[in-house]
C-alpha cells in the first residue's frame, strides 16, 4: 500500500466516522474509496465495518449525556440490533453481492421522510396522550414495532449498513417521542452494537475476508471522526440536523443511482 493510498483510506475514515455520528450514512464515504483501490466488494464490506467500530463508540462516548437520558430505550433495543446484525452478517457471505443494490436507495428516502415527519407525528402523539384519562404508557403494539424495526435495521446493517443511521432515526421519530438528539444518541449506541456484532460474525465465518491494513486506517480515522462528529452534532439545534440529515441522505441516493 502506498502512502497516497493511506492517507485517502484514513481521511475516508475520518469522513465517515463523523458523518456516521452526527447523521448516519458513513459507509457511503469509506466502502466507495475501498472499492475505487481495487478491493474485492466483500473484503471492503467487512475491512470497513469493522473499522468503523471505534468511531461508533467515540461517537456514543460523545453523546453520552443523551444517551443516560435514554437508558431504558437503548437497553431495550440493544439487543434486537445485535441479533438482527448477526443475520446480516450472515446473509454477506449466502446473497449475491449486489442483492440490497435496488432496494437501498428506496430504504434511504423512507428513512428521510420518517424524520421530516417524525416531529408532526410527536406532536399528534402527545396531544392524544394529554386527552387519554387512561393509564399512561407505551402501547404494547408500539414497543413490538420497534423492536422489529431494530431487528430489520440491524439485518440491513450488518449486512451493508448505508444510511443505517438515518433509518433509525427515522423509525424512532415516528415510535417515540424523544428529542432529536437523544435519539441520535441512541443511534450512536445501535449502529455501533451491530458494527461490533457483525465485527465478531465476520471473524468468526470469514476471516480471509479481513484486510488488518485497511480496518487500522478506518478505525483510526472513524475514531478521530466521531469525537468531532460528537462535538459538532451535538451543538446543532433540531431543525439544522433534520435538514442535515435530509441533505447528505438525498446526496446518498443521487450517489448510489448514478453508480
Amino acid at each position: 500500500m502506498g502512502w497516497l493510498e493511506a492517507a485517502a483510506i484514513l481521511a475516508a475514515g475520518f469522513g465517515a466516522g463523523m458523518i456516521n455520528v452526527i447523521v448516519g450514512s458513513g459507509t457511503l464515504i469509506s466502502f466507495p474509496v475501498l472499492l475505487l483501490f481495487g478491493y474485492p466488494p466483500v473484503v471492503a464490506n467487512v475491512s470497513n465495518t469493522l473499522g468503523l467500530v471505534p468511531g461508533s463508540l467515540s461517537g456514543t462516548i460523545g453523546y453520552r449525556r443523551e444517551l443516560q437520558a435514554n437508558g431504558r430505550l437503548a437497553r431495550m433495543l440493544v439487543p434486537a440490533s445485535m441479533a438482527g446484525g448477526i443475520l446480516g452478517a450472515s446473509l454477506l457471505f449466502l446473497l449475491p453481492a449486489a442483492a440490497f443494490e435496488l432496494i437501498v436507495p428506496v430504504l434511504i428516502a423512507v428513512g428521510i421522510a420518517m424524520v421530516l415527519v417524525g416531529p408532526l407525528v410527536q406532536r399528534n402523539a402527545a396531544r392524544r396522550a394529554a386527552g387519554r384519562t387512561g393509564p399512561s404508557g407505551t402501547p404494547l403494539w408500539k414497543t413490538a414495532v420497534t423492536l422489529a424495526g431494530m431487528f430489520a435495521l440491524g439485518v440491513y446493517g450488518g449486512y451493508f449498513g448505508a444510511a443505517q443511521g438515518i433509518l433509525i432515526v427515522g423509525l424512532l421519530s415516528l415510535l417515540t417521542v424523544e428529542t432529536l438528539q437523544s435519539l441520535n444518541g441512541v443511534k450512536n449506541l445501535l449502529v455501533m452494537a451491530v458494527n461490533l456484532i457483525a465485527a465478531v460474525a465476520f471473524l468468526v465465518i470469514s476471516p480471509a475476508s479481513i484486510d488488518w491494513l485497511v480496518v487500522a486506517l478506518i478505525a483510526v480515522g472513524s475514531a478521530l471522526g466521531g469525537l468531532v462528529g460528537a462535538r459538532i452534532g451535538r451543538r446543532l439545534p433540531a431543525p439544522v440536523l433534520r435538514g442535515a440529515i435530509a441533505a447528505i441522505g438525498t446526496v446518498a441516493i443521487v450517489y448510489l443511482l448514478a453508480t
